[in-house]
């Protein structure tokens, strides 16, 4: 897992290049980050651990026909591999570690709670601080039980409670380790995903769901991207997350709670703001509102989107662009912070900022043009409380399966070695310092 000489030297190649650059890097003194700033990377547990056989998203994998590329498998084996990923993001340099709880583990059936799954992650939790880690926890990063997913997922009006159930057994074993949590992540996702998509992909979804049902004997199925019932689910999302705030807090009061927001920096093309507005309004207006009543909000940024009076734009002519398609754009982190913390008043933690590349050279030009940015809304005062880069691990990316690559680290599918990359070296060097 160590940086060879010569991908330390392409890292610092990249930083002079970056710090050349009179348009992002202009500053002839350190620009220090606030004390106590969180610096650290983000994983999953269905993307990295493997092997999630009780949850919704391991069965449409493996189901005929499937809108999976691939299934997660052994993921990148961190449910045994847990220990070297801390050592990982602690050689890096960072002095924190987002990662998630798997519902489906720790609750297999409904009401049966497995104590040695709440002892697993709490060990990871005692593993954080005995590194030096400050621990942000994730109780629902997409994932859901089968069962849960059998009674129709969050358009079950019982879903609420179910979930709250879950979240105050959890904290009660684990919150006084918890540095902040995140209830779900990303509950607007899947209102934004399909704003895109063609109807093709709602009959492949609808597809797959009924051969779920024949499956598992039920008749309500509603899991993994479940495209087609995202605006149904939106009341219950809502409701969940206010229920198991209230019930983290009720066994942990002290223990900062919020959720996590999926994110584009949305921006008029010109004059006309109305197409803009309404996408912000229909993407985000009621997490943000929600948001008011927590004590921070995570925010999960990776491009900006245009809008003209007619629509969204394409990139423009020649631009920069990742795997996926989406917009080399450093200054979006930045305008999201703002934005979010102007409409909810609300501390904002950013939960997820990356880039998907084979070549590991753009995200090492990315992280430390985004943090100039970001340090210049800290600047203007709106209250940023850290940093924390998706992912630690190149890892299991959903429908695309393992070709996007996020990670700080690279991670041999055979044999689950993990090999840094040169722009751990970058974001590493800026957490030590806590300035550029």
């Amino acid at each position: 897992m160590k940086v060879t000489r010569r991908e330390f030297a392409k890292s610092a190649m990249s930083a002079a290049a970056w710090s050349a650059a009179p348009s992002i890097a202009h500053a002839t003194q350190p620009r220090f980050f606030p004390t106590g700033f969180l610096w650290g990377a983000a994983t999953a547990g269905h993307q990295i651990e493997g092997n999630d056989i009780n949850s919704d998203f391991w069965l449409l994998e493996n189901i005929k026909p499937t809108m999976f590329s691939e299934p997660v498998l052994d993921g990148c084996n961190s449910f045994e591999l847990w220990a070297g990923d801390l050592d990982l993001a602690r050689r890096i340099g960072l002095n924190t570690y987002r990662f998630s709880l798997e519902w489906s583990r720790i609750e297999p059936e409904p009401g049966l709670f497995s104590m040695a799954m709440l002892d697993h992650y709490k060990a990871i939790v005692e593993g954080c601080h005995t590194r030096g880690l400050k621990p942000v926890v994730t109780f629902s990063h997409w994932t859901m039980p089968l069962w849960f997913a059998e009674r129709g997922n969050w358009t079950n009006p019982d879903s609420p409670a179910l979930f709250a159930r879950f979240c105050g057994r959890a904290a009660r074993h684990l919150g006084d380790g918890i540095e902040r949590a995140l209830t779900l992540n990303e509950p607007n996702g899947l209102v934004m995903e399909k704003s895109s998509l063609p109807e093709s992909v709602m009959r492949a979804q609808a597809t797959m769901f009924a051969e779920a049902n024949r499956v598992t004997g039920s008749t309500d199925f509603v899991g993994g991207p479940a495209f087609a019932e995202a605006e149904q689910m939106q009341p219950n999302l809502l409701k969940g997350h206010r229920d198991a705030s209230s019930a983290i807090r009720a066994e942990r009061s002290l223990l900062p709670v919020g959720f996590s927001l999926a994110i584009v920096d949305e921006q008029a093309a010109g004059e006309d703001t109305a197409m803009r507005d309404t996408a912000r309004e229909r993407f985000y207006g009621p997490w943000l509102n929600t948001a008011k009543q927590d004590d921070y909000i995570g925010i999960q940024n990776y491009t900006r989107r245009r809008w003209d009076a007619k629509g969204a734009l394409s990139a423009p002519a020649g631009a920069r662009l990742d795997q996926i398609g989406n917009e080399f754009y450093p200054a979006s982190l930045a305008n999201c912070a703002r934005y979010v913390h102007k409409v909810t008043g609300r501390p904002v933690l950013v939960t997820e900022h990356g880039i998907a590349n084979e070549d590991d050279l753009p995200r090492a030009e990315l992280i430390p043009a985004a943090l100039t940015h970001l340090q210049e809304a800290i600047a203007e005062g709106v209250p940023v409380l850290g940093y924390i880069h998706w992912s630690l691990l190149d890892n299991f990316e959903w429908a695309r399966g393992y070709v996007p690559k996020y990670g700080l680290a690279s991670v041999d599918r055979s044999t689950f070695r993990r090999t840094l990359k040169p722009s751990a070296t970058v974001l590493g060097e800026i957490a030590k310092r806590n300035s550029f």
